[in-house]
């Protein structure tokens, strides 16, 4: 009875069939698939609404009358379900829908009684008591740093997605590894050792002395190398950033040394973002690692006449089975490209943990690469490239316009964190609030992650997005502090209320305030099943707003701690309990820090 849209259809469906044989229609899945059980739009029509507009043409009837049909079938005695759904509520037809106007004071005992029983696993298990997901194997990739440069805006809304949905996913009962590719070699890697050569090197400069975060540092580097090119007859630059790749992968000591520095470097400051952020990680490859198995995977394909050497050496794939082009795989001089590497990694992957599936997460960029990615590996026989999913998601950028490395105009992470830390910091003392927050700095810091995490989670992933830091910080709303702002106020009502509610009596929670709150609990393990299954968040982020909005309601219009109705007041005490609950789970889930003082 939890899901009681699921329940919806289930005595629908019996109904249609029965429907359908008084009338010696045949009606098959693709008819049954049709049903769909929805919000009505108002509410006065029910909790439930199912149309009937997809079977007016197999029974040559009106919707309204199959409508209210069906609804007398279902309200008959000889229905053999008629007792389940008299005590799950009341069907009746409104013109072309059959509505069902739940039995409140009969649903809500059930709902507490299953979120009291399934505990800290309410929203990840099925009506059996097995979780969704029952341990598949689920490898997830995200983030993909440069060593080049510091996470920016763009990693932001990648790492959020990517630490986001494994937790989803092994909250619903998967064994997640989260992993972590790092590019650390490539022509773009040795633009910003070349930078350093030339303009740091003999003044031995470092983060430390230069007094700059180290991946900063090595950005600064990057656009460095950019203005140095731009200085520089055409193609001179780039030859000689080309020249510094073949050294490294000559194995040149000098070059690995102030390779191995600059990487340490990037790196260091990295993870420190991933620290601040939230994110982790259960292993971290590194290009510089799985780029020769990339090559001996070519030279293998190669051999086995999967793949072809061009006249200038360069050895390339042929995707006209895919309906593109060619592919190089390695160039003329030998030396790998992303691609090689990708093969490499993906092998080394599922030698290191088989899989189940392996979902990578880059922009919508890459999805040529990916396509080609996933047909070389199956190519080259590798029968679980099948199980490969690039999620693709959209760009985020700041309203000023599109972000570029090369040229500094990328939006730091930490910068970017920083700012919203302080815009948070001067709200919290233009309130007045600092000493119920206590720790204004810690506070601060937790809402702007808030703010930046739903504010990147809230819109599907495939959307595109512009970052607007402001309106991300906003205290009402659709957003990360408003969710924040809730969780608090709550905690500080508790903080005021005695009450025992191990003996609640649910049936009393009938009002639309009550309700309202009670079918947004309800449609958790819907959201959740629903969330892992796409893979997006911004699911988890919607019902969070929901359940929010409608305590605010509750809160407005259902007194608590001044109920005089005792029995009542312990009621809604442990319906606030189990809102409280659910809420700072799901803010889990979507990276949004839970906040008792605000």
């Amino acid at each position: 009875m939890l899901d009681f849209k699921n329940n919806a259809h289930k005595i629908f469906v019996e109904a249609l069939k029965k429907f359908a044989q008084a009338k010696n229609v045949d009606i098959d899945d693709s008819i049954l698939s049709g049903v769909v059980a929805e919000d009505p739009p108002k509410k006065e029509m029910g909790d439930v609404g199912i149309p009937c507009f997809t079977m007016s043409k197999i029974f040559r009837m009106a919707p309204a009358v199959i409508a209210t049909e069906i609804s007398k079938i279902i309200c008959d005695d000889s229905f053999p379900l008629k007792n389940e759904a008299a005590e799950f509520g009341k069907f009746f037809a409104d013109g072309p829908y059959v509505n069902v106007a739940l039995n409140r004071s009969a649903y809500a005992p059930k709902l507490f009684e299953r979120i009291e029983s399934d505990g800290e696993l309410f929203g990840a298990v099925d009506n059996s008591g097995k979780k969704i997901l029952n341990k598949k194997r689920i490898m997830i990739e995200f983030s993909s740093p440069n060593t080049n440069k510091p996470l920016h805006l763009g990693h932001l809304r990648n790492d959020a997605l990517g630490e986001s949905i494994s937790r989803i996913l092994l909250f619903a009962g998967a064994e997640v590894y989260k992993v972590c590719i790092i590019n650390n070699r490539g022509v773009h890697i040795c633009k910003s050792m070349l930078a350093y050569k030339k303009f740091h090197e003999e003044h031995s400069h470092t983060p430390e002395n230069c007094g700059v975060k180290s991946d900063r540092f090595v950005g600064d580097c990057y656009v460095e190398f950019e203005n140095y090119r731009k200085a520089q007859p055409e193609g001179v630059a780039e030859e000689e950033a080309q020249s510094l790749l073949r050294l490294w992968e000559s194995g040149d000591e000098k070059t690995h040394q102030l390779w191995k520095t600059m990487n340490d470097w990037a790196i260091s400051g990295i993870k420190s973002t991933y620290d601040r952020t939230g994110v982790s990680f259960d292993k971290f490859y590194f290009e510089s690692d799985t780029y020769l198995k990339g090559k001996d995977e070519v030279l293998r394909g190669l051999k086995d006449g999967i793949f072809t050497r061009k006249e200038d050496g360069s050895v390339q794939a042929d995707l006209s089975p895919i309906g593109l082009d060619t592919k190089i795989l390695l160039r003329k001089d030998g030396t790998s490209l992303y691609i090689t590497q990708d093969l490499g990694t993906a092998i080394a992957r599922h030698e290191d943990w088989p899989f189940d599936r392996m979902i990578y997460v880059v922009g919508n960029e890459q999805n040529y690469h990916f396509k080609v990615l996933f047909y070389l590996l199956k190519s080259l026989g590798y029968t679980w490239s099948d199980e490969l999913f690039h999620l693709s998601y959209g760009m985020v950028n700041l309203p000023d316009g599109k972000m570029k490395s090369r040229e500094g105009t990328v939006v730091d992470a930490d910068d970017l964190i920083d700012g919203l830390r302080d815009l948070a910091s001067g709200e919290i003392i233009q309130k007045g609030r600092e000493n119920e927050v206590e720790n204004i700095s810690e506070v601060s810091e937790k809402i702007a992650i808030g703010a930046l995490h739903y504010f990147l989670l809230q819109a599907t992933p495939e959307k595109d997005m512009l970052f607007d830091p402001r309106a991300s910080l906003s205290f009402n709303g659709n957003t990360g502090p408003y969710l924040q702002y809730t969780g608090a106020r709550m905690c500080s009502i508790f903080q005021k209320i005695e009450e025992k509610f191990d003996t609640a009596d649910f049936s009393l929670l009938t009002s639309d305030e009550e309700w309202a709150l009670i079918k947004t609990l309800s449609s958790f393990p819907g959201v959740i099943c629903e969330a892992s299954e796409k893979l997006n968040p911004s699911l988890v982020a919607g019902f969070c707003y929901e359940l929010a909005k409608n305590f605010a309601v509750f809160y407005h219009e259902c007194p608590v701690a001044t109920c005089k109705d005792e029995n009542l007041r312990i009621a809604r005490v442990a319906l606030m309990a189990s809102v409280q609950k659910i809420l700072k789970k799901a803010m889990d889930l979507i990276l949004v820090p839970f906040l008792e003082k605000m």
